[in-house]
């Protein structure tokens, strides 16, 4: 049994705290055969916020500094739960320093940062992972062998959006998500890179695309101890306003190297979209059709129905899934996002167990950062983008 030792880096947060979550719990659905996972130092530079992390991972180092972590002799993996312009920094440091990372989405600001930080891996022979984790859910899985299998022939359309209503409201308080100082892709590296990983599982590479971004409001009121998901403050002559300087949504039509067609849309100002996820893939034979709010749940169409009995039939993932049998006994019992955590900790575990990558690799995430790219240029310049 091997156990891996890990620092948080940024463990205070949402993020932080799941991942945390899912290295206590991952064994005790997948076993140890895999090897297993010890928190050894948790980072974050709020002390009051830190203060609250030591009941989370006993024995821990409580570190102030991710440098420390990085630095750290007895850490072997680096999990990035930081701000996104912090992400390339971090994880360059730590590849260097001859760790392994675990580096939530968005992997870089920049395309030509993430080639870098996967030649970085590739030359030092590390494990590398991003957090791309809706794909995980083994109903995608599913949806993978049916295309591979040719069920649905030939790909020729994917259709696919996911919408958070966070900034519906013009005066919804200010965020760091929404500092482009901070956050430089916005939504498109925030929200639209869940979608681009998607594309990249189930349909492949994308070659070319146009992109039109946009910002409701301008400015949002910045208000001490609101933030994420908070409802609109009520506003002073005293309020300050801070500027919004990313994208808050972003509409795409793009072409796959395979020469599928795709029309994209992801935004956090659909007013009532809590959370919303679809995609549908349309090909010569047959379609796919899914929604979070069915979480489990795959929808087909095959042209080999007879006529007269053709239509969407639903299927359930289950446990004759090996990673669903994990959980649960019978299907219909929906796993939901944090299982995908574990179900994703548990792969990075393994992966650098047995030293063997495990798609989204940060190969995989250049890409990714290569479509986000695209978008902000295309929006930027009104024009098409290729994808070298």
């Amino acid at each position: 049994m091997n156990e891996i030792k890990v620092a948080v880096l940024g463990a205070s947060g949402w993020m932080g705290k799941t991942h945390m979550m899912a290295y206590q719990c991952f064994p005790h659905f997948f076993g140890t055969g895999g090897g297993t996972a010890r928190v050894i130092a948790l980072v974050e530079a709020n002390p009051t916020a830190a203060k609250d992390l030591a009941f989370r991972a006993p024995g821990a180092k409580i570190l102030g500094d991710w440098q420390d972590a990085v630095n750290d002799p007895d850490v072997d993996l680096i999990d990035i739960c930081l701000p996104d312009n912090l992400h390339y920094d971090v994880a360059k440091a730590a590849l260097l320093a001859g760790k392994h990372v675990y580096c939530e989405k968005p992997l870089a600001d920049t395309a030509a940062q993430a080639r870098e930080l996967a030649d970085i891996a590739q030359e030092k022979g590390l494990i590398t992972r991003v957090g791309h984790s809706f794909p995980r859910n083994p109903i995608h899985d599913r949806a993978k062998e049916i295309i591979e299998a040719g069920e649905i022939g030939e790909i020729k359309l994917f259709k696919a959006c996911q919408h958070i209503d966070i900034y519906g409201d013009p005066l919804a308080p200010y965020m760091w998500r929404a500092d482009g100082s901070l956050a430089p892709t916005g939504i498109i590296g925030d929200t639209g890179s869940h979608v681009f990983s998607f594309m990249e599982f189930l349909v492949g590479k994308v070659s070319s695309l146009i992109a039109d971004s946009y910002i409701t409001a301008p400015k949002r009121p910045k208000i001490d101890g609101l933030g994420y998901g908070d409802a609109a403050p009520e506003i002073t002559d005293d309020t300050e306003w801070g500027e919004v300087t990313n994208p808050d949504g972003t509409n795409i039509l793009c072409t796959f190297e395979n020469g599928a067609k795709g029309l994209i849309d992801f935004s956090r100002v659909a007013t009532g979209r809590k959370f919303m996820q679809t995609y549908e893939i349309y090909g010569t034979k047959g379609s796919l059709v899914y929604t979070f709010d069915e979480v489990n749940r795959l929808r087909f169409y095959s042209n080999d129905d007879a006529l007269g009995r053709r239509g969407f039939r639903a299927i359930d993932v289950g446990p004759e899934h090996p990673t669903y049998a994990a959980f649960l006994p019978l299907p219909n019992f929906a796993l939901g996002y944090n299982e995908g955590k574990i179900i994703e900790i548990a792969e990075v575990i393994k992966s650098i167990t047995t030293q063997t990558p495990m798609w989204p690799t940060f190969e995989n995430g250049h890409h990714i950062c290569q479509i986000v790219d695209a978008c902000l240029t295309s929006a930027d310049k009104r024009v098409w983008v290729d994808i070298a």
